[in-house]
């Protein structure tokens, strides 16, 4: 069996590993405050014509207007956006083809519960399929990472177009994003090397007698 301190170590990881990872792919609308791109301006009037912040998440997004008055849109996976400038003349546009990809995270979501499920119990071939989950999980992870780091690129290079730009960031489910992939490589490679060491245990061990090999040719 797994070695029990890399057993539960991977166990720990892989349950923080997955609470982020869920969140993030819930995100908003459902959690206003977890999103992957904010779009923000310092100086906006006061008016419910222009946003203050703009937000983006997996399913929709939310802005706030001048007042700070939330309001969010459930769109689904696969969104476009057009953006106004202050003066309602200069426009860009985000194209569904870079939200579609922020789909990527329910999946990988859903193989890292796979590898936390088998982690948690006690089948005999659980150690491997965790590890093997969890390499999967792992590569899925680094698909929607990419795919974040991809859609922050290009909202801010299209934001940066208009007159007034304001300030394009990562925001929180970016980063636990990040954090869930670390967290996930690092279960596996506790399962890996804990299973590795497991077996290499079971390898008998081979002594020579007292005197060595040429004893047993001395006379008596």
């Amino acid at each position: 069996m797994l070695p029990r301190s890399f057993y539960i170590a991977a166990i720990v990881l892989l349950f923080c590993a997955l609470v982020l990872s869920l969140l993030s792919s819930i995100s908003l609308p459902t959690f206003p405050v977890i999103d992957f791109v904010r779009i923000s301006y310092a100086n906006t009037p006061k008016s419910t014509s222009f946003f203050s912040q703009l937000r983006f998440g997996i399913w929709g997004l939310c802005s706030y207007d001048g007042n700070g008055k939330r309001s969010c849109s459930f769109t689904g996976h696969g969104y476009g956006l057009l953006i106004k400038d202050f003066d309602q003349k200069t426009t860009v546009f985000i194209g569904s083809s870079w939200t579609r990809g922020l789909a990527i995270h329910p999946v990988a979501t859903g193989v890292t519960a796979i590898a936390f499920g088998f982690a948690c119990s006690k089948y005999e071939q659980g150690p491997f399929i965790t590890a093997l989950s969890s390499a999967v999980a792992a590569f899925l992870m680094t698909l929607a990472f990419i795919v974040d780091i991809a859609l922050y690129a290009f909202v801010k290079q299209q934001v940066n177009k208009l007159p007034h730009p304001g300030t394009t960031t990562t925001s929180s489910a970016f980063w636990m994003t990040f954090v869930s992939l670390i967290l996930v490589i690092t279960a596996g490679g506790s399962v890996f090397y804990g299973r590795r060491k497991d077996v290499g245990s079971e390898y008998p061990t081979f002594s020579s007698g007292k005197g060595g090999f040429l004893s047993r040719f001395r006379k008596s």
